[in-house]
């Protein structure tokens, strides 16, 4: 059976959700509390815990992982059962490193760290590892680890804790078998704080042995690319985390703020090569979404940022990426394509890299029709996927011709991106839903009036002709300049 013949067969066997309903199943399976749920629908949190029991039982779901699947319309097996990825390898899940500290800079701290080991561990090429948002969403309270480890389908688990002060950090670290939980691993540091990221690459080298003794020989492909230089600062390393907690809002705002706080930790450390990253994506998002005054400076600054990342780390599958963004950005799309070969090569189970691999296949270069099976399988990473992969998801569903399809998911995306809003009005507009692409349309003009589609299509860059082709000829239906 294919992936929309299971979805469909999946959405008709179960019975309706009601639209609070709905609501509620997105949310929960997005990661929101009971609370947070409740104070962005207007009701009380006991409240949503009994709209959840009826969506378990209207869906037969009996975890947030299993819900989630449904909803993205990913799951193949029953819902209670484990979807491990088709033909992969075991699946690790890196559970958040529990911070049993107070301060706060500590808990962005033990993320941050749990964030780097999942984007290491993803980087051998037979080792798929669930995305990092996903695990987040969780949450890393060790009740649930089983459970949880078995719902995504996870062969082993990954936990940890930590406690730190001004001058010392204490972890612990353990390596569990996910069907019975029983520990195949575990260690304990005691260390200075400015020693604290040298801990990291025997952390990765570490479970990759353990592993390996667990179900043989692991691809060894970009294994040298993890020793990467650790950050010169815990302060240089904290303003990075700030950084990308602006960046993931996509909003005007939080970009610029994003930009600062990226720049200004480059200054305490140039050689923290995921901030030049973040970097050279925040001046693509400006200069894709007319967030700036003069895009092309946009595009030179996104030019300095992925270059600099790239010299620091060729092997770093989200700065391939970036670098192909900007060649196809600068017309040279032999040279996008070969970046996009390097980042699937270096990031073949890296969810985030899967999901602008999509993206950038469907607009910029190379093969479309292997857009849409890598954006689900950057889901099936990352059941409890962030709302910036609708956005791919959905401009990769207009560019295959599936508008209905689009819609649904540009509608679980940012809500407040000028992308989004023109995609849904692209998509409404091939649907002959005029009105509603006239609504689009209108709040764009009101919200974001720089943005424009031929400034989206130079910025993005949206250079495969059959992309360029469906967005003008959609605009110009939506009424769209």
């Amino acid at each position: 059976m294919n992936h929309n013949a299971t979805a469909a067969t999946s959405s008709q066997s179960s019975p309706a959700l009601s639209e609070r309903e709905r609501a509620v199943a997105e949310k929960f399976a997005a990661g929101l509390t009971y609370r947070q749920i409740g104070e962005a629908l207007f009701i009380a949190p006991s409240t949503v815990r009994t709209h959840l029991a009826a969506i378990y039982e209207k869906l037969g779901v009996r975890n947030k992982v299993a819900l989630a699947a449904h909803l993205n319309g990913i799951a193949s097996l029953p819902p209670d059962k484990p979807s491990a990825l088709p033909g992969a390898s075991p699946v690790l899940a890196i559970f958040p490193i529990e911070c049993l500290s107070d301060e706060e800079r500590w808990r962005r701290f033990a993320n941050g760290l749990s964030s780097d080991i999942t984007v290491d561990l993803a980087r051998y090429a037979d080792l798929p590892v669930i995305a990092f948002h996903t695990m987040k969403s969780l949450g890393s309270k060790p009740a649930d680890f089983v459970a949880d480890g078995k719902a995504l389908g996870a062969a082993y688990i990954l936990s940890g804790q930590l406690r730190a002060d001004d001058t010392r950090i204490r972890l612990t670290i353990e390596l569990a078998d996910a069907r019975n939980g029983v520990s195949l691993w575990s260690e304990r540091y005691d260390r200075p704080v400015e020693d604290i990221f040298a801990l990291q690459d025997s952390l990765t080298e570490s479970v990759i042995n353990v592993l390996a003794g667990c179900f043989g020989a692991i691809a060894t492909i970009g294994r040298n690319a993890v020793r990467r230089k650790p950050p010169a600062s815990l302060r240089a390393y904290d303003l990075y985390l700030l950084g990308v907690e602006q960046h993931n809002t996509f909003s005007r705002a939080g970009n610029a703020e994003a930009i600062r706080l990226f720049s200004r930790a480059l200054e305490l450390d140039p050689t923290l090569v995921r901030a030049w990253t973040e970097l050279a994506y925040a001046y693509s998002i400006e200069a894709g979404n007319c967030f700036g005054r003069d895009p092309q400076a946009s595009i030179e600054k996104w030019r300095a940022a992925v270059e600099n990342a790239i010299r620091l780390d060729p092997f770093d599958s989200s700065a391939c990426n970036c670098f192909g963004d900007l060649m196809g950005c600068l017309g040279d799309l032999d040279a996008a394509e070969r970046a996009y070969k390097r980042a699937f090569e270096c990031g073949p189970n890296h969810a985030d890299t899967l999901a602008l691999l999509a993206g950038s296949k469907a607009l910029v270069a190379g093969d479309p029709a292997e857009a849409i099976p890598l954006i689900e399988r950057a889901m099936r990473l990352n059941p409890l996927a962030p709302p910036w992969y609708f956005g791919m998801h959905g401009r990769v569903l207009f560019c295959a011709d599936r508008h209905r399809e689009a819609i649904a998911a540009l509608r679980r995306s940012t809500p407040d991106s000028p992308n989004v809003l023109m995609f849904l009005a692209l998509s409404h507009a091939a649907s002959g839903d005029s009105a509603e692409a006239a609504g689009f349309v209108a709040r764009l003009a009101a919200e974001f009036p720089d943005f424009s589609v031929e400034g989206f299509i130079s910025g993005y860059p949206v250079t495969n002709p059959g992309a360029v082709n469906a967005i003008r000829d959609a605009a110009k239906l939506a009424g769209l300049g």
